[in-house]
């Protein structure tokens, strides 16, 4: 654990991180370069004109003539941001700041933060339409629950290009494929597996929709309360429709209990999980703990008990990360110029992030790597593919 700084000491003269972030951590650059008079007139006015004018007549030429088609606003209010939670805006920007850089560095996707001074619904949702012109896409960040699925939900009902909540979707994205080939490693299907997930928030919901979507055979949802079941009266309206979609076996009680003799363990949620709730599971258990950066279980623990486990963290195997997914989701959204982000988007996406691990699959290596240059194209790819097949591509060479 990281000691604290005493009293009145400055942390930008110890923490490397500050001398990184001094500034920022992106730019913008231009593409063409002005060197006299004729490229001065071709790059504004009086060429611009011309451009712009055309777009007047042709809305759809914006994606071919300014950098819309590439270009992604990331979007927070700053209600839940990593694990600090609600820090605001302007502490939420160097986290916004970092979700640029990761989609320019591993997707080639440009992205624009824009952290926004409100909490309420219907203004994150007005200002977001108000913007959206400018924009191929929208990536939603650090929004808290349940507002997030509201906000999601009605922005794609009133807008035509792709709108993604990253904590929710990214995630699931990640999760389903360590959990292929995760299964691929301790020899069932996904069909045979009984997953218990740890947390009914943005991941947690989305987490479970992915892998009922994909075909496993049971899950069970828990909150602080314990497990989501249809005889709770303490419901929100998203966790009642959870509770109607999971939870075949009609669990009740803690999440703990609810892992006695179950295959998999995913932890979204914090909170901590006992070493004896891991021993109980069935041979051959599958363990994600997400939280950062402090996992439910530490994986040394964990792995006394699981046959495969995975963390949030990069300092141990098999780091479920979401760089692996939304990147190559916005570069293939983009590629067929897709109006939406379908669920046979997402779900090509987890396939394709699974496959790309190729030979190399063992307990340790469920996933490649952040830094394989072909993650993003073999996503990418896959996803425009979906995009077709979905019928929301506007492109479909």
């Amino acid at each position: 654990m990281t000691e604290s700084l005493p009293p009145n000491a400055n942390p930008a003269e110890s923490d490397p991180a500050f001398p990184l972030h001094r500034w920022g951590k992106i730019e913008m650059r231009p593409t063409v370069r002005i060197r006299d008079n004729a490229g001065l007139a071709l790059a504004y006015t009086p060429g611009v004109a011309q451009v712009s004018a055309a777009i007047a007549r042709d809305h759809g030429l914006a994606d071919e003539y300014t950098w819309r088609a590439n270009l992604v606003a990331v979007v927070t209010d700053g209600t839940a941001v990593l694990g600090l939670g609600d820090i605001g805006p302007e502490a939420a920007l160097p986290v916004m700041e970092g979700k640029a850089l990761l989609f320019k560095e591993f997707g080639g996707v440009d992205a624009v933060p824009l952290c926004l001074a409100t909490r309420d619904v219907d203004e994150i949702v007005e200002t977001i339409v108000r913007v959206a012109p400018s924009f191929g896409g929208i990536n939603l960040e650090d929004i808290s629950a349940p507002r997030c699925f509201e906000i999601e939900a009605r922005l794609q009902a009133c807008l035509d290009i792709p709108v993604f909540h990253d904590d929710q979707h990214g995630t699931a994205i990640v999760v389903l494929a360590a959990l292929r080939n995760a299964a691929r490693v301790v020899g069932k299907e996904l069909g045979d597996l009984r997953v218990v997930v740890s947390g009914a928030g943005a991941a947690g919901v989305a987490v479970s929709r992915i892998l009922r979507q994909a075909g496993v055979g049971d899950i069970a949802v828990g909150d602080s309360r314990g497990i989501v079941h249809a005889g709770r009266d303490d419901l929100s309206a998203i966790k009642r429709q959870l509770a109607e979609e999971t939870n075949r076996a009609g669990l009740s009680g803690s999440i703990e209990s609810a892992m006695r003799g179950a295959n998999v363990y995913v932890g979204v949620s914090g909170g901590s999980v006992a070493e004896d709730a891991v021993a109980g599971m069935a041979p051959g258990a599958i363990v994600f703990s997400l939280a950062n950066p402090d996992p439910e279980i530490r994986p040394e623990i964990a792995r006394k008990h699981a046959s495969v486990v995975g963390t949030g963290r990069s300092d141990f195997p098999n780091q479920i990360n979401n760089v692996l997914a939304f990147p190559g989701v916005f570069r293939g959204a983009f590629r067929a110029r897709a109006s939406r982000i379908t669920e046979g988007m997402q779900l090509a996406a987890s396939e394709a992030l699974a496959d790309a691990v190729g030979d190399q699959l063992d307990a340790d290596h469920i996933l490649p790597s952040v830094f394989d240059p072909l993650v993003a194209p073999l996503v990418g790819n896959a996803v425009a593919r979906a995009a077709v097949r979905d019928g929301v591509a506007r492109r479909k060479d």
